[in-house]
């Protein structure tokens, strides 16, 4: 069985980063798509199961040269709905784990924005950053998504009361850390996890972020927030998402590695 495909082809991820909330995600991770792409539009960028397009596709209406690899049919489908033909956008079906049709050092920016979401073992996951490091030019970026695991654990198995049924299917360790497998879609992290997979390959880390930080613990109340506030919201969020002190309880995270000379 597909999980993947049933789950987005009723899923509106759009929508979920278009809202208010989702909004802190978005412009977060845009914020520093920007910063390593620098101020010419001279770059070429690849983005890894580019979903629906909500990156790749506004990357190509700025201007760059964006190829966006995408696995699910559901979600290419709508990707190039979205192309009106003049944009600088090569999509295709694929697997962030064999990216073989592109030859090594070919991009200057490699976005990995979902995959690491729903694979459930180590080496999956470094295959994917083998794969997306070596498809990457030399001092080139490549920013990885997580969902990080102690969002989950306060507000799905406590907040939301659902603690008793991951307990009875064996997918919460002593120490709370949630587990997951295909069935369930999502897979969680910890700062330590993350390190740890890039602690043998050739990138250096320039930031670990927290791209929505607090916002989804009170979900409501930033959706409510007039104009003034939610930018005050924001201000708070980008002073903040850099804090490696507090970035442990954000829901998603933004790893930003550079490839080594």
């Amino acid at each position: 069985m597909n999980y993947l495909e049933m789950y987005y082809s009723d899923y509106d991820e759009d929508g979920r980063l278009l809202s208010r909330h989702g909004q802190v995600e978005y412009q977060t991770t845009m914020k520093y798509i920007h910063q390593c792409l620098g101020e010419s539009l001279d770059k070429r960028i690849l983005e890894v199961g580019a979903g629906t397009g909500r990156y790749s596709v506004t990357l190509a209406k700025e201007g760059y040269q964006v190829d966006a690899v995408e696995l699910t049919s559901h979600n290419l489908a709508i990707l190039k709905s979205k192309l009106t033909g003049n944009e600088k956008c090569n999509a295709i079906q694929g697997n962030a784990m064999d990216l073989s049709m592109y030859e090594d050092e070919t991009f200057d920016v490699t976005l990995v924005l979902g995959p690491m979401y729903h694979l459930y073992c180590s080496e999956d996951k470094k295959q994917v950053l083998r794969e997306a490091i070596r498809v990457t030019k030399k001092s080139g970026y490549i920013l990885v998504a997580y969902c990080m695991n102690e969002s989950v654990i306060i507000q799905e198995m406590f907040v939301r009361g659902h603690l008793k049924e991951y307990l009875d299917k064996g997918l919460v360790t002593e120490d709370f850390k949630a587990l997951s497998c295909p069935e369930e879609l999502f897979d969680m992290e910890r700062v330590e996890n993350i390190y740890a997979l890039t602690e043998d390959l050739d990138v250096d880390r320039i930031h670990l972020v927290a791209t929505d930080g607090a916002t989804n613990y009170m979900r409501a109340i930033v959706d409510a927030m007039d104009d003034e506030m939610f930018e005050y919201w924001l201000k708070y969020h980008f002073a903040t998402c850099e804090r490696q002190d507090i970035i442990g309880a954000t829901n998603h995270s933004l790893d930003i590695l550079q490839k080594r000379n």
